[in-house]
């Protein structure tokens, strides 16, 4: 770590990016916070309010141009982690401002830094395993780091946009960065959309509630606080290119993450279901290409990750941060 690294991380009241704040501030690394959104909630349930006043929260949109700039220069950035998005399928009956947002917002981030030259050391930004369709890895083997990807969604087509974009800045005007490819993601604020299902299990466990998991099958998770210093350890990389790589995390059967939380909470035993359709996507990805720019990726394991996701649960909802029914 560096005392002259100050950090941008866009989208950072989402999941992954209060995850990646939490672990800067605790680096006590100067940290700005940009989300078009107000809502602190998520950086709440992992942070305690001396650690909050540490951060620098910008509430702005991606889309504008000139806060971007502002922000950029404002505070002397020189690391951006860009996380910002809209989901699938949060946009599905606004298309439009899907792409706002995923694609221009993008376009704005990669300028922005252009005209930057060697202030900003690279930019390390969220793509998606949404851009495969399962039927990519009809073969049952891992999807390879130079793998074809044929998205059935506009997120997937969106996301391929801004990996092209990046290799494009790169080749024209020198803009270093790296992309990265996540699956499902759980963990403390994961609490949106059909994948957020595992987490929302532990919070039912947390209130001694049953829970069901909509779908099944065999699907590939990641760990929030693995992603957050894997987005970390990018940023930091000596490493100069537009590459964008697959995350290997942990490949289970739906069963097999409900055993998980049955182990860590035995009470719970019985109390969560799961049935439902196959998620549309491949179910194992090979990272030693992004192992080869930043080492032996972190990946805690199931009920490692369960037991830590249930006691920071269980202690907001003792603080009253969360309810506890």
């Amino acid at each position: 770590m560096s005392s002259t690294e100050r950090f941008l991380v866009t989208g950072a009241l989402g999941c992954i990016g209060a995850w990646v704040v939490r672990r800067l501030v605790r680096e006590n690394v100067p940290v700005v916070a940009l989300d078009a959104a107000s809502d602190m909630r998520r950086l709440r349930l992992l942070m305690n309010d001396t650690e909050l006043s540490r951060v620098e929260v910008v509430q702005g949109d991606i889309t504008n141009f000139d806060l971007l700039q502002n922000t950029l220069d404002a505070h002397g950035v020189t690391h951006v982690i860009h996380l910002a998005a809209i989901l699938h399928p949060q946009f599905k009956s606004a298309p439009p401002l899907g792409a706002r947002v995923n694609v221009l917002g993008g376009v704005n981030l990669f300028e922005a830094a252009a005209q930057r030259g060697q202030q900003i050391q690279r930019i390390v930004h969220a793509s998606s395993i949404a851009v495969y369709d399962r039927s990519d890895a009809s073969d049952g083997t891992a999807i390879g780091h130079h793998a074809v990807g044929r998205p059935t969604t506009l997120y997937g087509v969106f996301k391929q946009a801004e990996e092209a974009m990046a290799r494009v800045y790169f080749q024209d005007r020198g803009v270093s960065s790296i992309g990265l490819r996540p699956a499902t993601v759980f963990g403390v604020g994961r609490d949106y959309g059909l994948t957020s299902a595992p987490t929302e299990a532990v919070l039912a466990v947390a209130r001694g509630k049953s829970f069901h998991i909509p779908y099944g099958g065999r699907s590939h998770f990641h760990y929030a606080d693995d992603l957050a210093a894997i987005f970390i350890a990018s940023a930091r990389a000596e490493y100069s290119g537009a590459e964008v790589f697959n995350i290997c995390g942990t490949t289970a059967q739906m069963h097999e993450v409900v055993e998980a939380i049955e182990a860590v909470e035995p009470g719970a035993r019985g109390s969560i279901s799961f049935g439902g359709p196959v998620l549309p996507l491949p179910e194992d990805y090979d990272a030693s290409a992004l192992e080869a720019v930043i080492g032996a990726l972190p990946r805690t394991p199931l009920r490692g990750a369960f037991h830590e996701t249930l006691e920071i649960l269980r202690q907001n909802i003792a603080n009253g941060t969360v309810r506890g029914s």
